[in-house]
């Protein structure tokens, strides 16, 4: 496919979220902010977007990095880079669903530019972050004029390459509770290459073991590329808790799974295709999240 430049912009720099945000309520539409920009440059190169004005986040004090705490649990700064969470111990010991995303997303050079913020605000049906956070239990962060308000990740995605992110709003961070004892997750993406290649299938799974039975006291399923938005599913989870992880338990559960979710055909795979592997990846990534719990 033919790229062209970059279309004129002008280019801002703001250095504080106020200023930022100061900026997108003068220029309203013709304007679009900017973070690694390995989506958006693109898109403007093929003429899919051409904004005048580009408000970059890259000298915004408090939009990077990562912070864990025992009690709140993590904190992930919009800026932060896939590389960073992908280079993080915490991520992979802890919120191990997360950075079994990041490992398998892009190359190596996109993954030291691409941060979480610009993933999950892209909002594309197939993000790999996306899964993951929500079966964790995150909620983004997000900062407007009238200030603060948090929202449920699964909340945040209103449509294809659409979120609940307002014109003069910008999410500031991503807030992931710390699992309980006896937790454990796991992320499974399914793709045509085994690398830098979009997902035809995402599943995540986390789940926490009653300590005395080893019957499953709590689930919860996130699903990618196989509906308009990344979802949670629910009824998949119910089928899991207060019964005994197996492989009898999950097959169960990942029927269920093929019926809740509503992909599409086109050039990667066919609508069928993806329903009969969302049900191979659940019992995959279920399985993997028990193993992950009893060693």
């Amino acid at each position: 496919m033919f790229i062209r430049r970059l279309p004129a912009f002008e280019y801002h720099t703001p250095a504080t979220v106020s200023e930022a945000l100061g900026l997108m309520g003068r220029y309203g539409e013709a304007a679009r902010l900017i973070a690694g920009g390995t989506d958006l440059l693109i898109a403007m190169k093929k003429r899919e977007a051409a904004p005048g004005h580009l408000i970059s986040l890259s000298g915004v004090e408090g939009l990077q990095g990562m912070s864990f705490d025992d009690k709140e649990g993590l904190r992930i700064g919009s800026l932060t880079t896939l590389a960073e969470i992908e280079a993080s111990d915490i991520v992979k010991e802890i919120y191990t669903p997360l950075w079994d995303a990041v490992r398998v997303m892009a190359s190596v050079q996109v993954r030291s530019l691409a941060t979480i913020g610009g993933n999950l605000c892209s909002a594309i049906p197939s993000a790999d972050t996306a899964p993951p956070l929500i079966a964790l239990g995150a909620s983004a962060q997000v900062t407007g004029p009238g200030g603060e308000r948090s929202v449920r990740l699964e909340d945040f995605f209103s449509g294809p390459k659409a979120c609940v992110c307002g014109r003069e709003e910008i999410l500031t961070a991503v807030l992931v509770p710390k699992p309980g004892p006896r937790s454990g997750g796991s992320y499974l993406k399914l793709m045509r290459r085994h690398a830098m290649d979009l997902a035809i299938v995402g599943v995540a799974a986390c789940i926490t073991l009653d300590p005395s039975t080893a019957v499953c006291a709590g689930a919860r399923i996130a699903l990618g590329a196989v509906a308009p938005t990344p979802i949670r599913a629910p009824e998949v989870e119910k089928e899991l808790i207060g019964k005994p992880v197996d492989e009898a338990t999950a097959a169960a559960a990942a029927r269920i799974a093929g019926t809740q979710c509503r992909p599409i055909t086109d050039l990667r795979a066919s609508l069928e295709y993806r329903c009969s592997m969302v049900e191979v990846l659940t019992v995959r990534a279920v399985m993997e999240a028990r193993k992950r719990i009893t060693g």
